[in-house]
């Protein structure tokens, strides 16, 4: 774990499913020894100017995990050890599912970027549910991410959903409609208002709370301002911004960018904050930002378009497992740069 700007070379020379499966691996094995106790003393910062809550939920720090690193629940605690604030597993459906055929997993090195269409590749929310059952979760908190299984048909998804959610419900924090990856055929009809309102409502009914979604930055801005409107009036507790990308800015430059999938990492930064700030303005629960968070800046810029935290993936990659302990450095120095007390005080700075 340790010099990871010598390690990443040799990652980066295999396959990136590959790298990420050997980096999983070498996490899996630490979780629990007294391994994870020296990743906790070197990479948590504990400073309470970092803490945040949102829906109900206490995060020690802004920075979180975002789902399909751990998509199994398998490593939720050495995530958390390496001074992530929260951690989101999954994507789980109701069915194991192989996902779609590799290589299904590209790294734009030259752009800070992924392409993936992985297709919710996941052990199933039978076996995931028992999993956490038996392990001991971290003290962050542990969002579950529920999508559609692949053989669904759209009209029963609400069911599939149900189904998902009753296997994890015990055992997480919160809980997150998927309804915006890219990678399974025809999921992003559930954004349109009908499908959204009966999984939501479904779940709302059998008591899912803190219940959130989240959106692609693909929606037309009426189709988004829609999903905002049912949000705040199925008086939803949260909201996320945003899934991968389908689109592909002309600046990319990698040998990969015209590999299908949902594009994430640095090209989709701008985009990103811009969906945050557009949401933020449009609902009155928290708002978590995903999507090109690599440096404190980064984080930073989103937290004040408001953010109440934010999560990354493909920082993680790039960046290796210093950058939440990074991160949150930087913020706090932020925060003193701007007479900010914490956090909180920083959260939608920059809105009108």
């Amino acid at each position: 774990m340790y010099g990871y700007d010598a390690v990443r070379p040799l990652l980066f020379q295999l396959p990136a499913e590959t790298a990420h499966g050997t980096v999983h691996s070498l996490l899996k094995g630490v979780q629990g020894t007294p391994v994870e106790q020296l990743l906790r003393a070197q990479y948590r910062v504990d400073d309470s100017r970092l803490a945040v809550t949102a829906f109900g939920q206490s995060f020690p720090n802004p920075v979180g995990v975002a789902a399909g690193f751990d998509k199994n629940a398998q490593i939720p605690s050495v995530l958390a050890s390496l001074g992530f604030g929260h951690v989101e597993i999954g994507g789980v459906t109701a069915e194991a599912q192989d996902g779609n055929p590799k290589p299904r997993m590209f790294r734009l090195r030259e752009d800070e970027g992924i392409i993936n269409r992985m297709g919710f590749n996941n052990h199933g929310a039978d076996r995931i549910g028992a999993r956490m059952a038996m392990q001991s979760l971290p003290d962050v908190p542990v969002g579950a991410n529920i999508g559609k299984s692949k053989t669904t048909p759209l009209e029963s998804a609400e069911e599939d959903y149900l189904y998902s959610y009753e296997r994890v419900s015990a055992h997480a924090d919160y809980f997150v409609v998927n309804v915006s990856s890219p990678n399974t055929p025809g999921l992003r009809e559930l954004q349109n208002r009908e499908n959204l309102e009966r999984i939501l409502t479904t779940l709302q009914d059998v008591g899912a709370s803190p219940l959130l979604v989240k959106l692609s930055p693909d929606l037309p801005e009426p189709a988004i301002e829609d999903a905002l409107d049912l949000v705040n009036e199925l008086d939803l507790d949260g909201v996320i911004a945003t899934n991968t990308t389908t689109e592909r800015p002309d600046s990319l430059r990698s040998q990969y960018r015209d590999e299908e999938g949902g594009l994430s990492g640095r090209p989709i930064q701008s985009r990103a904050t811009e969906m945050i700030r557009f949401t933020a303005e449009r609902v009155d629960v928290p708002v978590i930002g995903v999507g090109g968070i690599f440096t404190a800046e980064d984080a930073y810029r989103n937290i004040r378009a408001g953010a109440h935290v934010v999560q990354l993936y493909t920082g993680l990659v790039y960046r290796g497992p210093s950058i939440a302990r990074d991160i949150n450095e930087g913020l706090l120095e932020l925060l003193d740069r701007d007479g900010f007390e914490g956090i909180e005080d920083a959260i939608g700075a920059d809105l009108n």
